[in-house]
């Protein structure tokens, strides 16, 4: 059984003068977990919040697998 392709996305998180979480860019996605991580790390400070996640994933049959956490700072909304 072969394992399914991996989704691996780094999002980062603004707040408004109102408290409400806005996505500070276009999620990027990346090659490999590690990479997701430590791009996450390096950019920490700069955001409310900043996560790097994957999940297993095939786009095409619209199968997503629950997401893992690589690395999580500072505020993040609920994810799915």
């Amino acid at each position: 059984m072969t394992s399914k392709p991996k989704l691996i996305v780094l999002a980062a998180f603004n707040e408004t003068d109102e408290g409400e979480l806005v996505s500070a860019f276009d999620a990027k996605q990346f090659d490999s977990e590690e990479r997701a991580t430590r791009e996450a790390k390096k950019i920490a400070a700069e955001h409310a919040g900043v996560v790097a996640w994957s999940r297993e994933a095939d786009p095409d049959l619209g199968d997503y697998g629950p997401p893992n956490i690589l690395f999580q700072s500072g505020k993040i909304p609920e994810m799915e």
